[in-house]
């Protein structure tokens, strides 16, 4: 968040009439001179110059993170937005970052790709150029620009629930060329990740349970990537929300509005198993900590079965719940709209 300007109120002691008009004839004159030119302006940050990343795995606060390519991402959580702080510095792609442009940074997305990000309070919806690492606060699905998040509608309130759509490659001369992304695909090296490193979260064990009630829900529109065997599947959209096309035809920086069914509810996703026995010892693991529920999915053909605490009541107890949820060794854990 912007860090509020000093307080300019201050009470100023007694001084000689003389030096204040000392002090004030060289200001006054100053901006005499100032008033018959123009008023000097920061010249605009350079765009692109960055290359095509996928990058290797990475750890931030014992969390392990797996960038990889992903042309069918589709999932939902919270958006926060940066600006001032990291304005005309080096985006982890080799980019300037411009607090000004629609930009964005996300934790596993190749970069720069172009991604729909859409307000699932308010039904606006924008395409975003991806082209830097982020956030990493837990909770958060996304980190948009400044620009991004006043086009949105909350960035005085800082956060939003938020859907986020792989759109294609962004060119790398910068901006969002036509908003539709490019046909072709990244080209980078298998990495062999540890197996240590890709324990997003604790393996439950496994026991036996008689039965096990699930609620059911239907395969999302489209399809998906299936996660790697020992991360959280990714979360596929609620069945009510359809595919929203790109590349408006006022252009790629156009807002869009799209019908969003309410806010969506709040949850904690303590991880996607393929096992409905591990799911089940999660959920008893976590029953003390509110209504935690299996919520069954398919993803390309496969059953997941995904362990949730909730409907949350609002960000700050979805954050707090999710702290709970990794004190319980499940790292992986996330937010989710749904």
């Amino acid at each position: 968040m912007p860090i509020p300007a000093p307080r300019t109120d201050r009470r100023c002691s007694a001084v000689p009439r003389g030096l204040i008009f000392a002090a004030i004839l060289p200001l006054a004159l100053a901006l005499a001179a100032c008033s018959t030119g123009t008023a000097p302006t920061s010249p605009p940050l350079k765009t692109g110059g960055g290359v095509y990343k996928v990058g290797n795995p990475y750890q931030i606060a014992g969390i392990w993170y797996y960038p990889h390519e992903d042309d069918k991402y589709d999932s939902t959580g919270i958006a926060s937005w940066y600006g001032p702080q990291f304005h005309g510095k080096p985006t982890a792609n080799g980019e300037i970052f411009d607090q000004n442009a629609l930009t964005a940074a996300h934790p596993t997305l190749p970069m720069p790709v172009l991604a729909r990000v859409t307000n699932l309070e308010n039904g606006k919806s924008i395409i975003v150029r991806i082209n830097d690492r982020g956030p990493f606060a837990a909770g958060r699905e996304i980190d948009l620009s400044k620009h991004a998040a006043e086009q949105l509608d909350f960035m005085t309130k800082g956060t939003a629930k938020v859907r986020v759509q792989y759109v294609g490659l962004a060119p790398l001369e910068g901006g969002l060329g036509d908003g539709r992304g490019v046909a072709e695909s990244f080209i980078a090296p298998r990495v062999d990740t540890p197996p240590e490193e890709r324990k997003v979260e604790g393996t439950a064990p496994v026991t036996k349970v008689a039965t096990v009630a699930t609620a059911g829900l239907p395969p999302p529109a489209g399809t998906m990537s299936a996660p790697l065997a020992s991360a959280p599947a990714s979360v596929p959209p609620a069945s009510n929300m359809q595919p929203i096309p790109d590349g408006a035809p006022a252009g790629p920086e156009t807002v869009q509005r799209v019908p969003v069914t309410g806010p969506g509810n709040l949850y904690v996703q303590a991880g996607s198993f393929q096992n409905l026995q591990n799911a089940e010892s999660v959920r008893q693991q976590l029953a003390g900590l509110g209504r935690v529920e299996i919520q069954t999915t398919t993803v390309d053909g496969t059953s997941f079965y995904r362990v949730r605490v909730g409907p949350l009541t609002d960000v700050p107890a979805a954050d707090s719940s999710l702290q709970n949820v990794i004190a319980q060794g499940h790292k992986g854990a996330r937010i989710v709209v749904d």
